[in-house]
């Protein structure tokens, strides 16, 4: 593979987990941060949130297909993912697991490059049974709704801006159980100033507050962070798993679109590992 060849593997690369990544934050369930990781972006992202001086000049290539990827699919895929979610939430929900599952042998590899310790194995555990535990008490326990206005979406960006720092922070389930979900991703799809001045801002400045004690974090305890994240993507996987059906035909088109992520990430998996052989060689 040539030079320019490469380039464009990598442009081509990066926009499209920019898409998957913008997307995943608005699926329910599905943690954008962790789709980061999986991918591969999540530590480069980090630095240059913490480190912009040192980390834009290396990484900037990477970070305009990534931009325009997110952009794409948190903005674009906002009204797509409201109708899909319509016209079968249990289908929408299987392709998204089906690509986190596909993406989780990278990531136990990814957890283990410094070791598994007790402690690793710990936080592994503690992870899991406190983000499981978590999410089924706001989704089957909490039925709490309240009204929209501008504070409650700038709450909503909150949780977006936690979704992306913190790998495992499912935040679009909170919504859910508040009622905020559907007027949230509607406002998005329509391109409303309200929700847009409300939720943008609070999501910018929550990933600017916590990005540097959440970096501190990773590089002081890297196992223990790497396996209480690989705990929260199985525990936040299992948590949404559908359980309820229309028919036959929803069955067989949720295992088509779990093929299908699982495929997708397959690609994407590979793709690294041919951009890496070649640039090793």
């Amino acid at each position: 593979m040539d030079g320019e060849k490469r380039r464009r593997a990598h442009w081509f690369r990066d926009f499209l987990c920019g898409v998957l990544i913008g997307a995943g934050a608005i699926l329910p369930g599905v943690s954008g941060g962790v789709l980061a990781v999986v991918f591969d972006i999540y530590r480069p992202f980090m630095e240059v949130l913490t480190h912009p001086g040192r980390a834009v000049p290396r990484y900037w290539r990477m970070l305009i297909p990534l931009a325009l990827g997110w952009a794409a699919g948190f903005m674009g895929f906002a009204k797509g993912i409201s109708a899909a979610i319509t016209f079968s939430a249990a289908a929408t929900t299987w392709l998204f697991i089906g690509l986190i599952v596909g993406t989780v042998p990278s990531l136990f590899r990814e957890a283990g490059k410094e070791g598994r310790s007790p402690a690793a194995w710990g936080s592994f555990l503690l992870c899991a049974a406190a983000v499981f535990a978590g999410l089924f008490y706001v989704s089957r326990v909490v039925h709490i709704q309240v009204t929209p206005n501008f504070w409650w979406y700038n709450f909503c960006g909150a949780l977006w801006g936690m979704g992306v720092v913190i790998p495992g922070m499912t935040s679009s389930s909170v919504m859910m159980a508040l009622g905020l979900y559907r007027p949230m991703l509607e406002g998005l799809a329509r391109l409303d100033l309200l929700v847009l001045f409300a939720a943008l801002p609070g999501m910018f400045l929550t990933i600017a507050l916590l990005a540097r004690l959440v970096t501190w974090f990773f590089r002081r305890h890297y196992a223990v962070a790497f396996h209480g994240i690989l705990g929260f993507v199985l525990a936040s996987t299992l948590v949404i798993v559908p359980t309820a059906y229309t028919g036959g035909g929803e069955m067989l088109l949720s295992a088509a679109l779990c093929a299908a992520g699982f495929a997708l990430a397959f690609f994407l998996a590979r793709l690294d590992k041919r951009l890496e052989d070649t640039e090793s060689g």
